[in-house]
C-alpha cells in the first residue's frame, strides 16, 4: 500500500489518536468500563490479560506488546495479573501518568488506554472498513513498529520529561496508523476502501479516484489504469470494496461535498464544478439522492450543529 496515500487519507479523515490514561498494578486485577467512543484502543505493555467486549462471544487473550482496537463496542472488561485472592478493581485509566517505581514490582501489569477521534463527516467512512475487534499481536510478523510505539508511549508516560505530552500525542498517532497498516493486509478485513487500497491490482484506481474526483472516470478508464479487463476489474473491485467502481466514485465525491459543506461560506455552484458535475442542478440531484436532502439544507444543518456545539 502507498503509505503516503494512507497518511493523506488519515489527514483528510482527521484521525486523531488520544491516550486517555495508563496504569501499572501488581497482582490480580480487573477493570471495567462503558465505551463512549467509536474507536477505543487498549495496549498491554506488560503482563497478560483477558478482554471481554459486547458482540464477541469468547474472551480475547492479550499478551504483552499487543494492542486491541474496538470498533463500535459499548463496554469492556479487562482482567489480568498473577497471584491469589480477589482481583483488585482498577478504575478505567484516566490520566497518563505512571510512577516509574511501580514498574519495578514483581509481576506488574501495565496498560495504556485511549481513543481514536474522527471528523463527524468521515466517521462511517473509516469505521465500516474495520472489523469489530482488531487484535495486533506482538508475536505476529510485521508488528515491530507497533511494539516500539507502545514502548515509546510507556517511556514518555513514566519519564514525564519536557515535551512528553507532545511526544505522547505523536506516538499515539503513529500507533494507530501502524495498527491500520497491519490490518489492511488481513484477509478477514471487511470490504471497503481500505481493503481495496491494500490490493495491488486495485490500488491505482482507488488512488486516482481519491486524487482526481472531478475527472469523468468510467469503468473502462479505471480498469485501464489497473491494466485489467472491464469485467475482471469490476468483479474484483466489488468483491474488495463492496460496491461498483462508479458507485464508489460518487460516494467519494459526496464525502468531499459534505466535508466542504460544513463550512457555511461554501457556495454550491463552484463546489459542483470542483467535483466534476456539469451544473449545480446535476450535483444537487446527485447529492439529494445520496444524502436525502439538498446541499444547501445539509450546509444549514451542519452550521446549526457547529453553533450548538
Amino acid at each position: 500500500m502507498s503509505e503516503d496515500h494512507l497518511s493523506r487519507m488519515f489527514a483528510f479523515l482527521n484521525v486523531r489518536s488520544v491516550v486517555s490514561g495508563a496504569f501499572a498494578v501488581a497482582g490480580p486485577w480487573v477493570t471495567r468500563s462503558a465505551i463512549q467512543d467509536d474507536l477505543k484502543f487498549i495496549a498491554l505493555v506488560r503482563g497478560s490479560a483477558s478482554l471481554h467486549t459486547d458482540g464477541i462471544a469468547d474472551p480475547i487473550a492479550v499478551a504483552a506488546g499487543d494492542i486491541v482496537l474496538l470498533n463500535g463496542r459499548t463496554r469492556l472488561a479487562l482482567s489480568g495479573g498473577e497471584g491469589d485472592g480477589n482481583p483488585a478493581e482498577v478504575a478505567p485509566p484516566d490520566g497518563g501518568v505512571i510512577d516509574p517505581k511501580a514498574l519495578a514490582a514483581a509481576g506488574v501489569s501495565v496498560v495504556i488506554g485511549g481513543r481514536v477521534e474522527l471528523s463527524t463527516v468521515a466517521r462511517d467512512f473509516l469505521l465500516r472498513t474495520l472489523p469489530p475487534v482488531s487484535h495486533v499481536r506482538a508475536a505476529d510478523e510485521g508488528t515491530g513498529r507497533v511494539r516500539r510505539h507502545i514502548e515509546n508511549l510507556l517511556e514518555e508516560i513514566t519519564a514525564q520529561r519536557i515535551g512528553s505530552d507532545f511526544a505522547v500525542r505523536q506516538y499515539a498517532q503513529l500507533l494507530i496508523l501502524d495498527v491500520v497498516r497491519v490490518f489492511s493486509e488481513d484477509p478477514g478485513l471487511p470490504a471497503g476502501w481500505l481493503k481495496g487500497l491494500a490490493d495491488p491490482q486495485l490500488r491505482s484506481a482507488i488512488m486516482l479516484i481519491h486524487d482526481e474526483p472531478a475527472r469523468r472516470w468510467t469503468l473502462e478508464s479505471l480498469a485501464r489504469s489497473c491494466a485489467m479487463s472491464r469485467t475482471a476489474f469490476a468483479e474484483r473491485f466489488r468483491a474488495r470494496v463492496g460496491i461498483p467502481p462508479v458507485a464508489y466514485l460518487i460516494r467519494w465525491r459526496m464525502l468531499l461535498a459534505k466535508q466542504a459543506l460544513t463550512d457555511p461560506d461554501t457556495r454550491v455552484a463552484p463546489l459542483a464544478y470542483e467535483l466534476g458535475y456539469g451544473s449545480e442542478s446535476a450535483f444537487s440531484a446527485a447529492f439529494k439522492k445520496q444524502e436525502g436532502l439538498a446541499p444547501s439544507e445539509y450546509r444549514a444543518r451542519a452550521t446549526a450543529r457547529a453553533k450548538a456545539a
